[in-house]
């Protein structure tokens, strides 16, 4: 049995079955993770659901386009790309599935004393990772409780530096945000959340570029997707980026967890 993390998919359902392909996957052994974003930009977002739907063993994280795909179907939008997503006759499963997913997901190899953090956008540095695990947990029990409420008021920049004193919608926002959308920070806090190449504006580097004591543990690593323009390059192996632009006819890229390989199929 192996474990499999892939990255954004974006609706691109022929790569990703290709990508199965290629890993061997076998549906009776092998479990996967996606890193969020299965949705929107591709052609096939209603059939890349679906088919999460009918396999249990596949998980995923939220990321930003999954939370949208939320939003629209709260308020039952048909429009624009995922029209048909919000239009399907098994919308309601579809909430519901989506709801239920975390922003953080944890897995301890202990034969091999490794532990992986898997997040859509990544973990900034003034959270350790037990911090942040304990933060995403908060938000998505808000979330589940309370829908309509945090959907409609998770948008915006603002605030864009972590405080511990931050309550409410105000501090949801905030922990969606690191979660879902960080790239560049200013003093390991402070996100810009406008600059989406690799090129930082003036005080600003990538949230993995940061020596913080959190991330100098040997056995750790951050998996996360998000960030297409990095092409899966952080010059650190504890930093895994997976998301290789494959909506942008670039690949898409796995990493299996128990022996670190990694895969990719071009588009």
């Amino acid at each position: 049995m192996s474990t499999y993390v892939i990255g954004d998919v974006h609706g691109c359902f022929i790569q990703f079955q290709r990508l199965l392909k290629r890993i061997k996957y076998s549906p009776n052994k092998d479990k996967i993770i996606l890193t969020g974003d299965l949705v929107n930009r591709g052609p096939e977002s209603l059939a890349m659901i679906n088919f999460c739907l009918d396999h249990s063993n596949i998980n995923t994280v939220l990321g930003n386009h999954d939370l949208y795909l939320l939003y629209l179907l709260s308020i039952n939008s048909k429009r624009g790309k995922l029209r048909k997503v919000v239009s399907a006759p098994n919308n309601k499963r579809i909430f519901k599935w989506l709801l239920s997913k975390p922003l953080f997901i944890k897995i301890k190899d202990i034969e091999k004393q490794r532990t992986f953090f898997i997040t859509h956008a990544g973990i900034p540095e003034i959270w350790s990772p037990d911090k942040a695990y304990k933060l995403a947990n908060e938000t998505s029990n808000f979330l589940k409780k309370n829908p309509k409420r945090m959907l409609e008021s998770m948008w915006g920049n603002h605030p864009n530096k972590w405080n511990d004193k931050l309550k409410d919608e105000a501090r949801h926002r905030t922990i969606i945000n690191y979660f879902t959308r960080m790239r560049f920070l200013r003093n390991g806090s402070e996100m810009d959340l406008k600059t989406t190449g690799t090129h930082a504006k003036k005080g600003f580097k990538p949230w993995f570029n940061y020596e913080s004591n959190k991330y100098t543990d040997k056995n750790h690593y951050y998996i996360f997707g998000h960030w297409a323009a990095l092409k899966g390059k952080t010059k650190n192996k504890h930093f895994v980026s997976l998301d290789t632009g494959c909506v942008w006819k670039g690949k898409l890229s796995a990493i299996r967890l128990e022996d670190l390989k990694k895969f990719s199929i071009n588009y």
